[in-house]
């Protein structure tokens, strides 16, 4: 698939995975519609080729609204990536009581809900757009987590949310297979973002060594790394990618 002077769209692009992909998307010639919340598009900072629209991926009308500014730029749509989440750490047992019902259903709602709103929104576009000369019509890579596989103490919310990326992946890539649109996960292991970095070098010191080679936190840039090679490998369909340097999360 070639994005070159194609659009794209990045969710959570104001800042970690989403800025570094939206930022390298653009460097590769996209035409880049990066979504985030108001605050996030407020503080997001000035990349060429990059144009941020404030939009709430659990909005039906947020994400239509951003579908409609794409429509106008006049390109085909051709790479949608979601990266937009949330992570609370919250134990189902604890000092300080059960589990809060409404944090479990939120985490849900922005992390696999808000991923599915915007995929089926996307890829309703991508359908109605002429296909390229191999059939394609778009590429869309969802975010999961090892957290899917291996959640840690605290992560039941996150892991079922993540889990629910993960199965989610196969089945749109089915579902979407006739329209030349195709679907894939990327599950990264622990990733240096500026809310990880703001824990401390010695905190991101100590989960390095967890990881076994390389040993080190992976990086944004990776991650976009990874985005744009399974946009440029077009038998790549229904996977879930893990970059995590053989990571296997421990209890805690």
């Amino acid at each position: 698939m070639e994005i070159s002077n194609a659009a794209a769209i990045v969710t959570g692009a104001a800042s970690g995975l989403g800025a570094a992909t939206a930022a390298r998307l653009a460097a590769d010639g996209a035409h880049v519609f990066g979504l985030d919340l108001a605050a996030g598009v407020a503080a997001a900072p000035a990349i060429e080729g990059v144009q941020y629209l404030a939009a709430d991926v659990t909005s039906p009308s947020d994400v239509e609204a951003a579908l409609a500014a794409v429509r106008e730029s006049g390109h085909d749509l051709r790479l949608v990536v979601n990266c937009a989440g949330i992570a609370p750490a919250v134990r189902i047992l604890s000092s300080r009581g059960v589990h809060d019902l409404d944090v479990f259903r939120r985490t849900i709602e922005v992390n696999l809900v808000g991923t599915f709103n915007v995929l089926r929104l996307s890829a309703e576009l991508m359908a109605a757009q002429a296909a390229d000369s191999d059939g394609q019509r778009g590429v869309i890579i969802n975010t999961a987590s090892v957290a899917a596989y291996e959640g840690q103490i605290g992560q039941a919310a996150y892991a079922a949310s993540k889990g629910g990326v993960v199965s989610l992946t196969i089945a749109a890539a089915r579902d979407l297979a006739r329209s030349g649109i195709r679907v894939n996960t990327i599950a990264p292991g622990i990733v240096a973002t500026p809310m990880l970095t703001s824990l401390g070098e010695e905190v991101g010191a100590s989960l390095a060594r967890t990881v076994p080679f390389p040993a080190r936190l992976a990086r944004p840039d990776e991650y976009a790394d990874l985005v744009t090679m399974i946009v440029a490998h077009d038998y790549l369909n229904g996977e879930t990618i893990r970059m995590d340097a053989a990571l296997r999360m421990a209890p805690q």
